[in-house]
């Protein structure tokens, strides 16, 4: 069984592109070469791995336990790259986090620094995903910890609880439902909002359970942090929905009146998740060790 990091790079490229073409282009290789060795994989594992078709591939059961194990490869090797390549720069090792929108901005910014002010060998490369992205992520292998909501994860992603939160729906002191204790979100769907950028986790998820509603909310304001967005609601811009956390901080500095919202989905445990923590690099096992000291 001979095939290399190439070939298996390629074939990811195929799989996420469902098209050897455009799996050819985005490795940079020739068409003619991508199908040969598409082909030598095949033939060197014994079986089909691509339903071929005119509008493109398909993987088989085989072809996708293959793209399981390669990514798992490659991310294994993006790894030791990245350590290695530390060396000459003086950082030694690397953590891969994907973290969601409210962990970015509220729950884990004092708790990573404290890290890596005591770890001045490691680094931490974090990329902003929504939740059920992270699950989909750790499962491939693709990362070393997700932070994520803990109602998006299948069961055989390992967890722990750093914190909980729950949305909160902000109001100017003068704007509507500023005298209401609780709410269903339903009952805010004519309102004016004001929210994060459409590519956030966060709105992602908010959008996501608006559709399911029938809702169509009218975003007069899109924002990249919480702060700017409770300066427009508290300026009677519109309504928005944030962390409960940022909120509050945001409570005590602007006219702004808080709202619970009744629906479940509103409620997440957050946690930290791996494939297995027992076999993580050890740079990740430090970060685990770290935060579930600071976890809530």
């Amino acid at each position: 069984m001979r095939f290399d990091l190439v070939d298996l790079q390629l074939f990811i490229a195929v799989a996420d592109q469902r098209s050897i073409t455009r799996g050819a282009e985005r490795s940079n290789l020739a068409l003619a070469s991508a199908s040969a060795r598409i082909k030598g994989l095949e033939d060197a594992l014994g079986v089909a791995l691509l339903k071929r078709g005119r509008r493109g591939v398909e993987l088989t059961a085989a072809g996708e336990s293959l793209l399981d194990h390669a990514r798992l490869v490659i991310h294994q090797v993006d790894a030791m790259r990245g350590d290695l390549a530390g060396f000459a720069s003086g950082v030694r090792a690397s953590v891969h986090f994907l973290v969601n929108t409210s962990g970015l901005s509220e729950h884990l910014p004092k708790a990573l620094a404290g890290f890596l002010r005591e770890h001045r060998d490691v680094a931490i490369d974090i990329e902003e995903r929504e939740s059920t992205d992270i699950a989909a992520a750790i499962t491939a292998g693709a990362a070393d910890l997700g932070f994520a909501a803990e109602h998006a994860l299948p069961d055989h992603i390992e967890r722990f609880v750093f914190s909980e939160d729950h949305l909160t729906l902000v109001t100017s002191k003068r704007g509507p439902f500023a005298g209401r204790r609780q709410i269903d979100f339903q009952e805010a769907g004519a309102c004016d909002f004001v929210g994060l950028t459409s590519a956030t986790a966060l709105q992602m998820h908010i959008s996501k359970h608006a559709a399911r509603l029938g809702m169509r909310p009218h975003y007069r304001a899109r924002l990249r942090d919480f702060d700017a967005i409770c300066q427009m609601v508290a300026a009677d811009v519109g309504i928005a929905l944030v962390p409960i956390s940022a909120a509050r901080r945001c409570a005590r500095l602007m006219p702004l009146a808080m709202v619970r919202l009744r629906d479940a989905w509103a409620n997440r445990k957050l946690v930290i998740c791996a494939r297995s923590f027992k076999t993580l690099p050890r740079p990740a096992k430090m970060l685990v060790e770290h935060l579930r000291a600071e976890a809530v």
